[in-house]
């Protein structure tokens, strides 16, 4: 089990870590959520993440294919494809920090990342953390 954890009505939430497993609702894969710099707090030996790693590529990598008309490739593809669903290579687009992060556990004066905290993409994707990172 998660160390870190806290309650939040009957769920419990664990803090999330760099190696976290992202899922997006218009993707067909998961992906890792990526530090390249440590904000120098760390859970079991692993850096610890914050509401504001939200940037794409840098943190959020693609999810495979995307599959919503809302992205203009896919929208596109599937036009080309006469009206028959194509789906593209995704690039999340993220314009807002992660909601639902701890705000009384601050990490370089941001909201920790917990495994309850969402994300939306531009092309009405919802983002997850399926797992925390921390084994």
């Amino acid at each position: 089990m998660s160390e870190e954890l806290q309650t939040k009505g009957a769920a419990q939430f664990s803090y999330v870590v760099a190696g976290a497993t992202l899922s997006c609702s218009q993707g067909d894969q998961t992906s890792k959520l990526q530090m390249p710099v440590s904000h120098g707090v760390y859970t079991k030996n692993k850096a610890q993440m914050n509401t504001m790693d939200f940037q794409p590529i840098k943190n959020i990598q693609p999810f495979g294919l995307c599959q919503t008309l809302a992205n203009p490739a896919v929208a596109a593809a599937t036009a080309a494809n006469n009206g028959v669903l194509k789906p593209m290579p995704c690039t999340p687009v993220l314009t807002m920090p992660w909601v639902d992060g701890k705000s009384d556990q601050l990490i370089e004066n941001h909201p920790a990342l917990t495994t309850q905290s969402t994300n939306m993409c531009l092309y009405c994707g919802t983002i997850r953390v399926e797992e925390d990172g921390q084994e």
